[in-house]
């Protein structure tokens, strides 16, 4: 395919998936500048294992995009980020959200930093960070990661930088069963909430978990 019908193609793809989840299609400028940034570096860097631009559309953009309808308001942490996923999508999404990204490789650290440079992210914070060293200066509204394999694991790691009943969002593949339930047994209300993420066609999920209340007393 040539580089016109490709960028056409790409397009295309975009634009469709867009209004599909009824975003607003000027996201589309952004999104591409962003996937064409991560395409630059990934030859050099090695920062996704996706190599294909038009796979990232689906793959990585509309996929990020996928989980706003059940982000809660306010500021969102990204934990374990990699080259912005789904973080930078959701602060492109939604201008008005602080989204910090948490990433403690040095190599994807310069990558993300840049394309706050570059794109003018205002409301995009790096912070260069192994999660168990972290210490934020005030508590989040909700935190999400598509790095975590192991829910319970992802949970005690990030139950101390929420606020009060503020949830902690694992983006998942199939549904496990095992998993919820190892979830529940900590004493973690959660629950799992199908994806569409259009252009993909594979199973994708949303593990949502939030603190039990304390019990009054």
């Amino acid at each position: 395919m040539d580089r016109h019908k490709s960028s056409r193609v790409d397009a295309d793809a975009l634009s469709h998936g867009l209004a599909s989840l009824e975003l607003r299609p000027e996201l589309a400028g952004p999104l591409h500048q962003y996937r064409d940034l991560l395409v630059r570096w990934n030859r050099v860097y090695n920062l996704s294992a996706v190599r294909d631009p038009q796979a990232m559309i689906a793959r990585h953009l509309l996929d990020s995009l996928a989980v706003l309808a059940w982000l809660p308001q306010g500021r969102l942490l990204d934990v374990g980020t990699g080259p912005g996923l789904p973080g930078i999508p959701i602060a492109l999404a939604q201008p008005n959200r602080a989204v910090a990204l948490l990433e403690s490789n040095g190599k994807k650290v310069r990558f993300l930093r840049q394309v706050c440079l570059e794109m003018q992210l205002d409301n995009v914070e790096v912070v260069a960070s192994r999660l168990e060293d972290y210490r934020p200066d005030a508590l989040f509204d909700g935190v999400i990661c598509r790095a975590f394999t192991d829910a319970v694991s992802f949970w005690h790691g990030v139950e101390r930088l929420l606020s009060p009943q503020c949830p902690a969002l694992a983006m998942k593949g199939r549904v496990q069963p095992e998993e919820l339930a190892a979830v529940e047994q900590a004493g973690v209300s959660c629950r799992w909430q199908p994806l569409w993420v259009p252009g993909l066609d594979a199973e994708r999920h949303l593990l949502i978990m939030t603190g039990q209340a304390p019990a009054a007393g």
